[in-house]
């Protein structure tokens, strides 16, 4: 069985929580968080999530912290998703260079800042529910 390693990120703006909100015309929108594939070029998962950052919202990030991992079992492809807490250090836009930023069917792809709290949480339409749930129940241990 083929396993695909992704990196993702919980980011830390201050007092707010740092998400992508996602969607397409006419369809629904839904918040994630910043990240993406491994790549062979990377020299492990710290690198990739950096990289991914600066790809997907020009960030540059503080010192990472893994806290959870998803494994998705597939038929042909597990998917181990790795999840970070960090800190963004300086966040601008014009800086993104990912190759989703040249797909002109990629949709609404913007950071959201959010209050880092349970009720802010529990609004969002926040992916996977096994991030959602993890943050729900320690959001108030990550309080600066």
């Amino acid at each position: 069985m083929k396993v695909r390693r992704n990196v993702r990120a919980v980011l830390l703006d201050g007092d707010h929580l740092l998400f992508l909100r996602r969607g397409w015309p006419d369809g629904p929108t839904y918040f994630t968080t910043v990240g993406g594939g491994v790549e062979p070029y990377d020299a492990d998962l710290e690198v990739a999530l950096r990289r991914e950052a600066m790809e997907e919202i020009g960030a540059t990030l503080g010192p990472v912290a893994e806290f959870l991992t998803v494994t998705e079992p597939g038929e042909r492809v597990t998917v181990v998703q790795h999840y970070f807490r960090a800190d963004v250090l300086e966040m601008d836009l014009d800086r993104r260079n990912g190759p989703e930023m040249d797909d002109p069917d990629i949709g609404n792809f913007s950071p959201v800042r959010v209050a880092l709290d349970v009720t802010a949480l529990t609004a969002l339409e926040l992916q996977p529910t096994e991030l959602a749930d993890y943050l729900r129940e320690h959001i108030g241990e990550w309080r600066p």
